[in-house]
């Protein structure tokens, strides 16, 4: 087997240490000794775009939220299936992750920051949530690997009701907030509904071939 090669290193603000690895062509980016992400498995990060755009209804000049950016895979795919009126809010709090896009990973990235359609906020998603008052159609987050604060323990202040209280407030009426696990878990379903939101839970697969883990992926629209 190609030996890993380690690539650098990110503290994450209130939170532990992300690390970089490259083993051929493949990415890793492992907190401790869990693999957040992989380039060889990105078919449920797509989907959490794709499925989050259909569900818009074919809304005119979208506004959406992606937090954080990840690989960008969730991104590229947003900004293959929207046109150009579109308008993406990418919130990534470790400057680091996009210096690797930028830097290592910059085929992978593809030049998807520099897309006149993308901003990027090197800031919590948290706080720009809390700035949003109704600017946006939808709110993809993709910032742990379920609904609690695994890569920051602040981060439990999206998943809990103050905080679905506060992306309601930053959605359009009809918006959609998206929530990306690599599991189910059923006191998230009910905090989304005790906030407020009309609820569907999607099973989907890591792979691109539908094949992989399956993952999920609430889609939480605004009554």
């Amino acid at each position: 087997m190609t030996p890993r090669e380690y690539l650098g290193s990110a503290a994450v603000p209130g939170g532990q240490e992300l690390k970089l690895y490259r083993r051929g062509g493949d990415y890793m980016i492992v907190l401790d000794r869990n693999e957040l992400m992989s380039s060889r498995m990105s078919g449920s990060e797509k989907q959490l775009a794709l499925m989050t755009i259909e569900r818009l209804k074919g809304r005119k000049a979208p506004h959406l939220l992606i937090g954080g950016y990840g690989m960008g895979f969730t991104l590229r795919a947003a900004l293959g299936a929207l046109d150009a009126s579109a308008q993406i809010t990418v919130a990534e709090l470790v400057p680091e992750i996009i210096e690797w896009a930028r830097g290592p990973m910059t085929e992978l990235a593809d030049g998807c920051l520099d897309d006149s359609r993308v901003r990027l906020v090197l800031d919590d998603v948290v706080h720009v949530i809390a700035a949003g008052h109704g600017s946006y159609d939808a709110i993809l987050l993709d910032v742990d690997n379920g609904p609690d604060g695994l890569t920051a323990a602040a981060n439990d202040r999206l998943y809990n009701g103050k905080g679905l209280d506060a992306a309601r407030a930053a959605l359009k009426p009809g918006g959609i907030l998206a929530v990306w696990s690599a599991g189910s878990d059923d006191a998230f379903t009910r905090r989304l509904r005790s906030a407020g939101f009309l609820v569907e839970e999607v099973a989907v697969r890591a792979r691109d071939n539908g094949k992989g883990p399956r993952h999920v992926i609430w889609f939480a629209q605004k009554r």
